[in-house]
């Protein structure tokens, strides 16, 4: 298996810039709904009768910011067991993870 987090690998070929974008929007996707939580789980918490939906938003917002480093995984191990065309290597370099 290549080296996982080798950011070599996010410009590889147009497939690995394909789903690096594909997961960087997934990720952000991500990140958006976790702070939308947040702040409404925060204003919930104004108001006493909103104080235990905003608890559940504040639960929510934080399984939504695990959720994010395990979309980077994922996309790490894509990026680490896709083929590289050896057109995409540089003259004369070992394929990726053998250096």
């Amino acid at each position: 298996m290549k080296k996982l987090f080798d950011h070599r690998l996010r410009t590889a070929s147009q497939t690995h810039v394909e789903i690096v974008r594909k997961y960087e929007l997934y990720r952000t996707i991500v990140e958006f709904l976790a702070a939308l939580t947040f702040l409404v789980g925060s204003i919930f918490f104004f108001y006493d009768s909103l104080i235990y939906a905003g608890t559940w938003l504040f639960v929510i917002g934080s399984v939504l910011f695990a959720v994010r480093p395990t979309v980077r995984l994922i996309l790490e191990l894509r990026l680490a067991n896709l083929p590289i065309p050896s057109e995409f290597r540089p003259y004369g370099a070992p394929p990726f993870g053998k250096d």
